[in-house]
């Protein structure tokens, strides 16, 4: 299958690109590399460095490439930012959103696979969330990415194209080969940051919140290996819906892990302990989230192959060593 990742120069477009390859099929890659690397694409997949929002170069290129579906992952991610500066966030995560959707839909893509959050759940009273829980996005984040989940669900009706949904919980550590990971070296997620404290590349990982209502005080988040999800996006793209019709899947383990247990698994994996320094709560940011993937293994078959925390760390340190060694 011909697919066009837009922002697949990133770390988990590039992961799903790598896991396409694998499984024989053709992905392409539009990025406009303002986060994205342009090492991070295999050397054989073609490339075109464009703003998803050039509803002109997205129309070439999927006329050009002669693309069947399109994963659309560009996005502005963080959640902090978002609440300091909302419109980058409507604009870049939701109109632009649209412009994709219109445009793949008017040039006939038959099916669509959209990359949303957890974010739009907010901090729901629930151990395990569903595709059932009421949505209720605790900052502009989420806000951005239920309005983008609503837009594409209308256009997908009228259209005929097949769209999926994917709400990722935090996804986390590099493909097994080390060919891609997370490269940004200013990243906020816990893992990454806590891998380039252990490579001496920051001195001591921020511990965000120590007194949320959990066992230990710290937040807990779902944890998911990229290339678990990058092997539910090729499920998505072989076992397509119905016309007209739009899936949606959370994506995780059903297992949640605090700040302090992930800083811990660290410890063991590296045999001494991470330097922290406990800091106030950001903002925007929830308690607890964790997600029941019931539906996602029930109706595609997904299969996660890289769900335990420890080997989570050590793909992200093997990872992170490497780029250190890369970067001399």
């Amino acid at each position: 299958m011909r697919t066009l990742l837009i922002g697949g120069a990133g770390y988990i477009g590039s992961t799903i690109a790598h896991h396409l390859l694998d499984e024989g099929h053709e992905p392409h890659v539009l990025d406009n590399l303002s986060t994205g690397a342009r090492e991070a694409v295999p050397p054989s997949v073609p490339f075109l460095q464009a703003d998803c929002g050039d509803a002109a170069a997205l129309s070439a290129a999927i006329s050009n490439w002669k693309i069947e579906a399109v994963v659309q992952l560009a996005a502005a991610v963080r959640v902090e930012e978002s609440v300091a500066e909302p419109a980058k966030y409507y604009f870049n995560n939701t109109v632009k959103s649209l412009s994709v959707f219109d445009t793949c839909a008017k040039a006939g893509v038959q099916d669509f696979v959209f990359s949303s959050t957890a974010a739009v759940y907010g901090e729901p009273d629930v151990a395990l969330i569903d595709e059932h829980v009421t949505t209720r996005p605790a900052n502009p984040y989420g806000h951005s990415k239920l309005a983008s989940e609503f837009m594409l669900k209308d256009i997908a009706r009228v259209s005929g194209m097949r769209a999926t949904i994917f709400r990722y919980f935090n996804v986390a550590g590099a493909d097994p080969k080390l060919r891609t990971g997370q490269r940004t070296p200013e990243a906020t997620h816990l893992i990454k940051v806590a891998a380039q404290v252990a490579a001496g590349a920051r001195p001591h990982l921020d511990i965000y919140g120590t007194d949320y209502p959990t066992p230990d005080g710290t937040a807990i988040r779902d944890y998911i290996h990229v290339t678990d999800l990058a092997a539910a996006h090729v499920l998505a793209l072989t076992k397509p819906g119905g016309p007209s019709q739009t899936r949606l899947y959370n994506c995780g383990y059903g297992t949640g892990h605090s700040v302090r247990e992930v800083v811990a698994a660290f410890g063991e994996a590296l045999n001494h302990k991470l330097p922290t320094r406990d800091c106030p709560r950001r903002p925007g940011d929830v308690a607890a989230l964790a997600c029941d993937p019931a539906k996602l293994k029930a109706e595609l078959g997904w299969t996660p192959r890289h769900a335990s925390m420890s080997e989570i760390v050590r793909s992200a340190l093997d990872w992170e060593r490497k780029l250190t060694a890369m970067r001399g």
